[in-house]
C-alpha cells in the first residue's frame, strides 16, 4: 500500500479561501495559473495523496464566478513541441483541455496565441480552432518586453494587443505548458480594463516552489529538476524578508523580474502596488495539506531520480545540452542521491547482464523490472512472443492474482495468431507484441477465461508501481505504462541498438 503523505481536501479548501480573498476589493482578478490545470501528475508523485485533477476541481467549485483563457506559445505550435506525459502535441494539448472545461462546465473564454510570427502551423492551427466556433486572438511579440517601460506604454506596446472581453469576476489565465506568455496576457488585459475604466487585480497561482517550504526542501528540489531544462532555480526571496523578516521560497525568474513586474501593475493602475515581493503575488498553499513530511520528502526525492533518467534519455537524443545535463548531475549528488536508489533499477539491470551473459549477446538484454505498491519487485524480459513490457505486466498480474508461473494467462495459439496478423497482414518489421496489444489479447480472453479474468481485474492495482526498462522503451509502450498509472524510467541503450525505435 503506498503511503499517504498529503489531504487534498484540507489543501482545496485552503485554496479556494485565499483566491477568493484575493477577488476581494477588485471588480476582476486576473490569475496566471501555472503548472498543469489538469492530470498535474508531478504534483501527484511527490505529494502522495494529492489529487492529480486537483487544481480543475478547485475551478468546478469556483465555475460560476470564473471564465478561462488558454494562452499557447506561437512557436510550439510550430515546433509540434510534445507534453511528454500524454505524448501529444500542444495543438491537440489546448483541444483536450477545452474538452476538459467544458466537461466540468467551466467556461472557456478564448485561446489566446502568443508571439505570433505568421507560423504556417499556426496558421492552420487557429483555422481549426475557428472552425469549431472557438474564439481565437492573437499577440504578436512586443519589442522589449517586458524590461522597455516606455514602448510597453506606448502604441507599440500593450496598446496593439486586442482587448479578450470578459464577463466574470475572476479570470484564469492558463496554457498547455511553460513559456506560454500567461504573465503578458494578464498584464495586458489589466492594461486594457482600466483604459475602459475597471479595476483588474493580478495573481499567480503555481504550484511549485512551495514557498515556506525550506529552500533544500527535496520538494522544492523535485521541481528544479522537473524544469532543469528551463534553467529555473530556486532561490530566497529577498524581497519578502526585506518587507516581513520571513524567509520565503521562489524561483530566479520571478524574483529577477518583480521590480518590473511589480512598475508595470502601477503604472496600468495609478496606484502603489499591494505586492511587496514575488512571493505576494502567489496563492499557494501547498504546505497546508501536507500531513507527512517524511513520505513526501522519500516521493520526492523519487521524483528527482526519476527525473535524472528523464534528462540522461533526453541527452543522447539530443534534446538537452551539456550544461543541462550537468546541473541535473549537480542536483543528484547535492542531494546524494544515486539512480540504483530507484528499488526496480538493480533487479532489472542484473537480470539483462544474467541474459546477456546466457546468450553471449553484444546488445544490452530488454528487461522490465517494476516495484508493485506492496513493495514487491517482479521483472520480464523480451521473447519471440512478447516485448520486456508486456511480459512485465503479465508476471505482475499473475502475482498480484495468485495465478502460478507456469500457467499462461493467453494461449500461445491466440498470440501466434495476433502474431502473424502483425507481421504478415500489417507489415509489421516488429512482429513482437508490445504491451497494449496484450492487454487487448487480455480483456477478450478474459470473457472466456476464468483465469485470464482473474488477471484482467488485478490491472487497476498496478497504478502506483515504479518500472525501469534497461533500454530505451517505445512511445507506445512508455504511454501504456503510463496509462496503467505506472511510472517508468529506462537506461540509455536502444533496443539491439537500432536507429529507429517504433
Amino acid at each position: 500500500m503506498t503511503a499517504i503523505g498529503f489531504d487534498t481536501e484540507k489543501y482545496l479548501a485552503e485554496q479556494s479561501k485565499q483566491i477568493m480573498a484575493r477577488v476581494s476589493g477588485k471588480e476582476k482578478l486576473y490569475i496566471e495559473f501555472g503548472g498543469k490545470l489538469i492530470s498535474d501528475k508531478h504534483a501527484a508523485r511527490v505529494l502522495p495523496g494529492f489529487d492529480e485533477n486537483a487544481k480543475i476541481r478547485l475551478l468546478e467549485e469556483l465555475k460560476d464566478q470564473t471564465e478561462v483563457i488558454i494562452c499557447v506559445y506561437a512557436g510550439d505550435i510550430e515546433q509540434n513541441k510534445i507534453r511528454g506525459d500524454y505524448g501529444i502535441t500542444y495543438d491537440q494539448e489546448v483541444m483536450r483541455l477545452i474538452d476538459e472545461y467544458r466537461e466540468r462546465g467551466i467556461e472557456v473564454n478564448s485561446v489566446l496565441l502568443t508571439r505570433y510570427r505568421d507560423e504556417k502551423n499556426a496558421q492552420v492551427f487557429v483555422k481549426n480552432l475557428e472552425n469549431r466556433d472557438i474564439k481565437v486572438y492573437i499577440h504578436r511579440e512586443i519589442e522589449g518586453y517586458p524590461t522597455d517601460i516606455e514602448i510597453m506604454f506606448s502604441n507599440e506596446g500593450f496598446a496593439k494587443n486586442p482587448f479578450i472581453p470578459t464577463h466574470r469576476p475572476l479570470v484564469v489565465v492558463t496554457g498547455p505548458g511553460a513559456g506560454s506568455g500567461k504573465l503578458a496576457t494578464c498584464l495586458s488585459q489589466m492594461y486594457h480594463e482600466y483604459k475602459r475604466g475597471i479595476s483588474a487585480g493580478y495573481a499567480k497561482f503555481e504550484t511549485f516552489p512551495v514557498w515556506n517550504l525550506p529552500l533544500r526542501h527535496p520538494v522544492n528540489i523535485a521541481y528544479e529538476a522537473s524544469t532543469v531544462d528551463l534553467k529555473d532555480t530556486n532561490v530566497l526571496d529577498n524581497y519578502h524578508y526585506e518587507a516581513y523578516g520571513e524567509v520565503a521560497v521562489n524561483y530566479n525568474r520571478d524574483v529577477k523580474i518583480f521590480p518590473i513586474v511589480k512598475k508595470i501593475i502601477e503604472m496600468i493602475s495609478g496606484e502603489t502596488s499591494i505586492y511587496q515581493s514575488p512571493t505576494d503575488m502567489g496563492v499557494n498553499c501547498i504546505k497546508e495539506g501536507i500531513t507527512d513530511n517524511e513520505v513526501v520528502e522519500k516521493a520526492a526525492n523519487q521524483e528527482i531520480i526519476r527525473r535524472y533518467f528523464f534528462e540522461e534519455v533526453s541527452y543522447l537524443e539530443g534534446t538537452i545540452d551539456d550544461e543541462t545535463r550537468s546541473r541535473m548531475h549537480m542536483i543528484m549528488e547535492e542531494n546524494n542521491l544515486k539512480p540504483e536508489d530507484r528499488a526496480a533499477v538493480i533487479p532489472a539491470r542484473e537480470y539483462a547482464a544474467e541474459l546477456q551473459k546466457k546468450k553471449e549477446a553484444e546488445y544490452v538484454q530488454s528487461v522490465v523490472a517494476i516495484e508493485l505498491p506492496d513493495g514487491k519487485i517482479i521483472t520480464g524480459r523480451r521473447s519471440r512472443l512478447m516485448d520486456a513490457s508486456a511480459a512485465c505486466i503479465m508476471n505482475s498480474l499473475k502475482y498480484l492474482a495468485g495465478i502460478g508461473d507456469r500457467i499462461d494467462l493467453l494461449a500461445p495459439t491466440i498470440l501466434e495468431t495476433i502474431q502473424r496478423l502483425k507481421a504478415v497482414e500489417l507489415h509489421s518489421k516488429v512482429p513482437t507484441l508490445a504491451l497494449n496489444e496484450l492487454l487487448i489479447a487480455l480483456a477478450i480472453s478474459a470473457v472466456t477465461n476464468p483465469t485470464a479474468d482473474l488477471a484482467y481485474k488485478e490491472l487497476k492495482n498496478l497504478k502506483g508501481g515504479q518500472a525501469h526498462s534497461t533500454v530505451i522503451l517505445s512511445m507506445e509502450n512508455s504511454l501504456s505504462l503510463k496509462r496503467l498509472g505506472i511510472d517508468v524510467t529506462s537506461d540509455t541503450y536502444y533496443l539491439d541498438n537500432q536507429m529507429y525505435n517504433p
